[in-house]
């Protein structure tokens, strides 16, 4: 496993980490004894770094990561979000009583008596305009009950403004091969300020691995099924905001990809690796399979400058137009 920085903080973090919103729900029949062994195969492989929510399974994969990190406390690091559980779009939900509350519960869920990243979780433009939410995050952070904070965004003029905030220390953001537009402005000014980027729907919720044809069904839990069209929550975050047939059709043209490296899904990770501005990419999973699949992403070959120029072509040519809501 190799290791890289996590932008200011003091945290050297596994190139090739993981999300555990599969594991909590939203996406389908979930094991906990399974989690907990995907868990347990990703440190011993080294992965030394997980992102969960508060809303993950209602808080669900926050204990199951307090489970399998037991003992392991200052080896590994969690990082959660916050305010999804609330109204995101009154500010209340940020007031220091509500975030001081929402960090507690998150706290004795993990059984931790400090987080090591917490981050804003995908809060309208509007809240973080208004900044009162990053001088609440600054108390926290002098109480000792955060080491560092950071935004999940949706947008790239959001991270954009979030990087001019002097304080916080690391972005997620969807980057994959249907989603490169952090490419052109927010990866430069994100190394220029020395801010970490995570990058979440790295598989465009499973196009990317090639495995979908436009017949499969998704089952009712699953936000596969319930966002398909942005219906519960923001559609980029299903399918990178692709429609899901255009999205099977594009990943059909993608194969290519997997020559040499194993399959699609380790091909689309490693082209996210290939991009120094990014500290880690955090793939889901459900099962040790898929741990074991995506923990080889490090060990694939690289892409030449051809392909990489092949793959920016196809993004612009044949990706981009289709993708839907704001990024």
């Amino acid at each position: 496993m190799k290791y890289r920085q996590l932008g200011k903080t003091d945290m050297k973090i596994s190139e090739l980490s993981f999300g555990t919103w599969a594991i909590g729900g939203a996406w389908g029949k979930t094991n906990d004894e399974e989690a907990l062994r995907g868990l347990e195969r990703a440190m011993d492989a080294g992965v030394n770094f997980f992102d969960t929510a508060d809303v993950y399974g209602d808080g669900h994969s926050e204990e199951l990561l307090a489970k399998a990190t037991k003992g392991k406390e200052s080896e590994i690091y969690i990082a959660t979000k916050f305010c999804r559980a609330g109204d995101i779009f009154n500010p209340e939900t940020y007031s220091e009583k509500a975030v001081t509350d929402y960090c507690e519960a998150s706290l004795k869920r993990l059984q931790r008596d400090q987080l090591d990243l917490l981050q804003i979780h995908c809060p309208p433009f509007e809240i973080l305009k208004d900044g009162k939410v990053f001088e609440v995050l600054d108390k926290l952070k002098q109480q000792g009950k955060i080491r560092h904070y950071g935004v999940s965004v949706e947008t790239v003029e959001e991270g954009l403004f979030c990087l001019e905030q002097p304080n916080v220390d690391t972005l997620q953001v969807i980057f994959n091969i249907f989603r490169q537009k952090p490419i052109e402005e927010l990866f430069p000014k994100a190394k220029e300020k020395n801010v970490g980027i995570l990058a979440r729907v790295p598989l465009a919720s499973g196009l990317l691995t090639g495995k979908f044809t436009n017949d499969y069904q998704f089952e009712a839990d699953d936000h596969r099924n319930f966002n398909k069209d942005g219906e519960a929550f923001n559609v980029g975050e299903t399918f990178g905001g692709l429609e899901f047939t255009k999205g099977v059709e594009l990943s059909n043209e993608l194969k290519w990809i997997a020559d040499g490296r194993g399959n699609m899904t380790r091909a689309s990770l490693k082209w996210i690796l290939e991009h120094d501005a990014i500290s880690s990419v955090i793939p889901g999973f459900k099962n040790v399979k898929q741990v074991e699949d995506n923990l080889e992403t490090v060990n694939v070959k690289s892409f030449s400058e051809q392909e990489m120029d092949k793959i920016k072509t196809f993004y612009e040519e044949e990706v981009r137009d289709h993708i839907r809501g704001p990024y």
